[in-house]
């Protein structure tokens, strides 16, 4: 089993920033692709950023491109989600996810076998 903990949510002006956490334990981190997904209140979950095993492969999806980066420590066992210039639209509940039968993941929320409890995040105009 693989369990996980965000943290770094929170409450933010337009144009702010936030660092999201995702910390890892019960199985080598670096065997695990890892993504963010994010919820917004009345809507679908919705792939944010994903990063390989190593770390080499991000892959955003197009509205968050050039304001938020994914990467991760494996020695922490951590993954980070940097978020820029944060919109109102950004608001929603931001949940981690692990995949360990690929190096790479993918943006399809079935790929991942382990998620997090999810952190909020809220973007005030």
């Amino acid at each position: 089993q693989v369990q996980l903990v965000e943290s770094g949510g929170g409450l933010v002006q337009t144009g702010g920033s936030l660092r999201l956490s995702c910390a890892g334990s019960g199985r080598p981190f670096s065997s695990l692709a890892m993504a963010w997904f994010r919820q917004a209140t009345g809507k679908e979950r919705e792939f944010v950023a994903l990063i390989s095993r190593g770390g080499a492969g991000t892959v955003y999806t197009d509205s968050v491109k050039g304001r938020f980066t994914i990467s991760r420590d494996n020695a922490e066992n951590t993954v980070y989600l940097q978020m820029n210039s944060l919109k109102p639209e950004d608001t929603a509940v931001y949940t981690c996810a692990a995949d360990e039968g690929s190096w790479y993941g993918g943006p399809k929320p079935e790929i991942y076998e382990y998620w997090g409890q999810g952190t909020q995040v809220t973007v005030s105009s």
